[in-house]
């Protein structure tokens, strides 16, 4: 992760101010707001704005006028309660807005989650720096047969080091070119002294998708418990899957309450279809079960077993 002198400056700025407020303050993210927590080779995310905790969520399900109840065991269950029975309208009433530094092909598959409001680094007003993500050897895995956007087993030896070659020389080439075409190198070295270079939106093109783009984006707690199910799951891509895992750290700061719930009944908990939970019925009454006895399909019965834990 690269971050200058400067920009390290304005983040130990922002971490030193305090400001007096009225407003309901969540002590642990406190801790966190606007520091950096690093992801993959050169991103990150950080908190840099927030509203509400655990107990607005429970002033918006009570509609009371006042900060939940005097006993935190209540609050507690009242969030567990909620969470269990899908009510999500008070999770809505806490918002948080983060600053994230990502590859471009991590954003366009994050940016299919339409429920935040986002404003990205633009490549049409300033210049991309020259950095791009590179994986570690443990992520280059080959293409999956079963699973046409998933990974099978790792690379290894020459054919991966060949892969981190291409992937390192492609981008360091598409950089060189990208500030050829841009005629921003120094004094010295520009190609071309007395020509401007090309537009900006232009020249972006040349980049690929490894190349780090930054954007702000807000989101409720709601619609953030969303994304992270799909995107903290074992089964998602590994690089979204890394900025998921550290988002999930920052709620566990902002309403442990409501991490906890989530972590239980959320990323730790299942869905079952009416078939599927009357097969849990039956086994646990003693019953010997086949699929050829059940309604589900090949697929559907391997996943339940999966999740029974049953060897088939």
């Amino acid at each position: 992760m690269t971050v200058n002198s400067d920009q390290n400056a304005e983040i130990e700025a922002q971490r030193s101010a305090a400001q007096p407020t009225r407003r309901v303050v969540a002590k642990g993210l406190e801790e966190i707001l606007y520091q950096i927590v690093p992801v993959l080779d050169h991103g990150f995310i950080r908190v840099i704005d927030y509203m509400g905790d655990d107990s607005a969520i429970v002033q918006a399900a009570r509609v009371s006028y006042g900060r939940g109840t005097k006993r935190v065991s209540e609050d507690r269950g009242l969030i567990r309660y909620l969470m269990r029975h899908r009510h999500t309208t008070p999770f809505e009433m806490c918002e948080i807005k983060y600053h994230c530094k990502l590859p471009i092909f991590v954003a366009r598959q994050w940016i299919r989650h339409r429920t935040a409001n986002v404003n990205e680094y633009s490549a049409r007003y300033s210049i991309l720096d020259n950095e791009f993500y590179i994986p570690n050897a443990e992520h280059l895995a080959s293409q999956s047969d079963a699973n046409r956007q998933g990974r099978s087993g790792v690379l290894e030896g020459e054919e991966a080091q060949r892969v981190l070659h291409l992937l390192r020389d492609d981008a360091e080439n598409a950089y060189m070119h990208y500030a050829e075409m841009l005629n921003e190198n120094s004094q010295e070295q520009k190609p071309y002294p007395e020509r401007s270079g090309l537009a900006r939106e232009l020249a972006r093109m040349n980049l690929s998708l490894n190349f780090y783009t930054q954007w702000y984006w807000k989101i409720d707690l709601q619609n953030l418990m969303h994304f992270l199910e799909l995107r903290a799951d074992p089964h998602a891509q590994y690089e979204i899957r890394a900025y998921a895992d550290a988002m999930l750290e920052t709620i566990r700061h902002w309403v442990p309450h409501t991490f906890q719930a989530f972590m239980d009944y959320g990323i730790g908990g299942v869905r079952l279809s009416s078939g599927a939970l009357e097969i849990v019925k039956r086994l646990i009454n003693g019953e010997s079960v086949s699929r050829e006895d059940t309604d589900l399909s090949a697929r559907e019965w391997s996943e339940l077993m999966a999740i029974l834990g049953i060897e088939t």
